[in-house]
């Protein structure tokens, strides 16, 4: 019998296909959608192999089996009801993860006498992989640059570069100073996949910033001009009403004084 328990593998950002190990210590990390291997044993004709699902510490999944390189009729969740999954050579392989296969897995090898070989165990974790980046600019008033930067994808984590400098920043924004000008690239990576995108900054127009402060300052004074012009016709309409009054309270004083002279 011969394990595998290890195997020389290149992969590039692009390719997403995962292989693990029953005896690593690491999680095994998978991308959703995407396919997952795990050698089990060459020369598996002549040993019977199980894997068991581990639900919680005291319950587990009906456990799959596998004999003569074949897995047999069981109703073990991993392979109920899913063409996608198959045994080739040694190797089980889910050609479509889905979230359910997150968990932990036992692996126990049987000789033809029923005597355990092998056991290992394995942690899976499923995680979306990235999905397209975007970068957008926002400019503020209090001269303030505002980065932000997203992406679809499970535990996303960010980083910044500025013409290829890296920025002390792991958030999904940041903040630069309104006169930043240059290539600023936002890089997005998680467990199974890394992601990146690359915009030029421009600094921010100051001049809309003072046009519109000119806007606002020239209706406001447009309005207290009005105000103040409405209420000088108010005064002089009511002054001249006013005077007109007192014109006719004295001319019919004056005219009663003058009857008042010619009966006496």
């Amino acid at each position: 019998m011969m394990l595998i328990f290890g195997l020389m593998l290149l992969q590039t950002a692009a390719c997403l296909d995962q292989f693990c190990w029953f005896d690593q210590s690491d999680p095994c990390y998978a991308a959703l959608g995407h396919k997952l291997n795990l050698p089990m044993m060459l020369g598996a004709t002549n040993y019977i192999l199980k894997i068991i699902k581990r639900i919680n510490e005291t319950k587990d999944d009906p456990f799959c089996r596998f004999q003569h390189g074949i897995m047999e009729e069981t109703e073990c969740d991993l392979y109920n009801n899913r063409p996608e999954v198959t045994i080739i050579r040694g190797m089980l392989i889910i050609n479509r993860v889905i979230r359910a296969d997150s968990g932990n897995y036992t692996l126990n090898i049987y000789s033809s006498q029923i005597r355990q070989t092998f056991e290992g165990d394995l942690q899976v974790i499923v995680e979306a992989p990235i999905g397209s980046v975007e970068v957008s600019v926002i400019c503020s008033s209090s001269g303030v640059m505002r980065v932000f930067c997203s992406s679809e994808g499970d535990q996303l984590l960010y980083s910044w570069t500025l013409n290829g400098d890296p920025l002390k920043d792991g958030n999904s924004s940041i903040d630069l100073d309104e006169e930043t000008d240059g290539d600023i690239s936002c890089s997005v990576k998680n467990h199974v996949s890394h992601a990146q995108k690359t915009i030029r900054l421009k600094p921010c127009p100051v001049c809309s910033v003072s046009l519109v402060f000119v806007v606002v300052r020239s209706l406001e004074l447009m309005v207290l001009f009005g105000l103040l012009g409405a209420f000088h016709i108010y005064m002089r309409h009511t002054s001249g009403k006013k005077k007109e009054g007192q014109k006719v309270r004295m001319r019919r004083f004056r005219e009663g004084h003058e009857h008042t002279a010619e009966d006496s």
